[in-house]
Order: structure tokens, then C-alpha cells, then sequence
């Protein structure tokens, strides 16, 4: 069956109504199904549109083809992480710098768990794309414009390699399938890292430099 035409790029609509939320939230749920029932192998977009309750024109309205649903859904889980990130950010003179660091190590690690095929799925579609940076940009800038005891102001070289260290660490625990994802273990390992880079780059004779 031919495919219906599409909507110029530069004239999909943009969700402003509840309705039109609700549709794109919709299209985006049914994607995350398809992904974790049968892999990026199963999703089209009138498998999209079917799961969705929507007609193919109305996916079309939002959405090009099912790499801009793929992107779209790689934002929706790094804006909920971020959210995370954000709540831990939060002043708390009580914690140590060590469960702070804990905290956003494991805010990131909620963004993997759960739906691991799916989400190993749209890790595969946004590398395809040439979009690494979708995966890791938004925490780097993060990191940048967040302070605490446990972050300190890092230069933008510091930034770069800390949150490429453990989002890469993370992103491949993803691609490989490892079991461990979900284990305290992967958590502290994490955890180790950050704190060692953090302590060695904030040490006196690293600032002297």
C-alpha cells in the first residue's frame, strides 16, 4: 500500500493542546511496546499507528518517519532523567559528598532499568543517526550548570570526560546486555569512578596546575 504522503518537516505540528499531547504521548508509548515485545526489527510506523489508536496521517502529522519517533522518545527518557538529576541536586548539608555523588549515579542508572530491550533499541537508533550526543550533551550540560560539595566547578575538559566516562560505561552495559545493570555492584563501581576522578582533579596539586 502506498504510503500516505507526509507533511513537510517544517510544517509538523507541535503538541500545544492536552489532546495533542496525549496523541504524541500515546505514539510514544506504543513505540517503547513495539521496541521491547520486538526489537528496532518491528517497528514501523503503521504498527506505531495501529498500537497507538491513531491513524497513519495522524502519526504524520507529528512525526516524519520512525527515526523521529525514536529521537523523540531518546528526549522524552533524557528530560525524566534530568528531572531526576535536578531533584538531587538539591541543597542538603547533611549528605556527603559521597551520597551525592550516589545519588545522581543512580538517577542516571534509573533511566536504563526497565524495558532494556526498548531502550537498548533507541541507544542503536540514536548511534545509527549519527546522535551520540542526544545520549550524553543534555548531562554534560548538566554537570556544567550544577555546583555542590560533590561536584565542584569543573573545567569544560573535566565535564566532558567525567559524564563520557560514565554515561559510555552505562551505554555499554546497555548494547552488551549485561545482567549486572540493575545490581548495587555496577552502582558502586560507578560510584568509584566518579569520586576518584572528582578527588583527583579537585586535589591541591591538581588545582596548582
Amino acid at each position: 500500500m502506498a504510503r500516505p504522503a507526509q507533511v513537510p518537516a517544517n510544517k509538523r505540528r507541535i503538541p500545544r493542546q492536552a489532546r495533542a499531547a496525549e496523541t504524541v504521548e500515546a505514539i510514544l508509548e506504543a513505540t517503547a511496546q513495539i521496541l521491547e515485545a520486538g526489537g528496532l526489527a518491528a517497528l514501523t510506523t503503521n504498527a506505531v499507528a495501529a498500537r497507538a489508536g491513531v491513524s497513519i496521517g495522524t502519526l504524520y502529522q507529528y512525526f516524519d518517519d520512525k527515526n523521529a519517533i525514536l529521537l523523540a522518545l531518546a528526549r522524552r527518557e533524557m528530560a525524566a532523567t534530568l528531572g531526576r538529576l535536578a531533584r538531587e541536586a538539591l541543597p542538603a548539608a547533611e549528605r556527603s559528598p559521597e551520597d551525592r555523588v550516589r545519588a545522581a549515579v543512580r538517577a542516571t542508572l534509573d533511566a536504563f532499568r526497565g524495558r532494556m530491550r526498548a531502550r537498548k533499541a533507541v541507544v542503536q537508533a540514536i548511534l545509527a543517526q549519527g546522535l551520540a550526543v542526544e545520549l550524553v550533551g543534555p548531562v554534560a550540560s548538566f554537570m556544567a550548570g550544577h555546583r555542590s560539595a560533590a561536584m565542584p566547578n569543573l573545567t569544560r575538559e573535566q565535564v566532558f570526560v567525567l559524564s563520557r566516562a560514565l554515561m559510555g560505561t552505562i551505554r555499554a552495559a546497555v548494547m552488551e546486555e549485561q545482567p549486572f545493570l540493575r545490581s548495587a555492584a555496577f552502582e558502586d563501581e560507578l560510584v568509584r569512578l566518579a569520586l576518584a576522578y572528582l578527588g583527583a582533579v579537585t586535589a591541591p596539586s591538581a588545582a596548582a596546575r
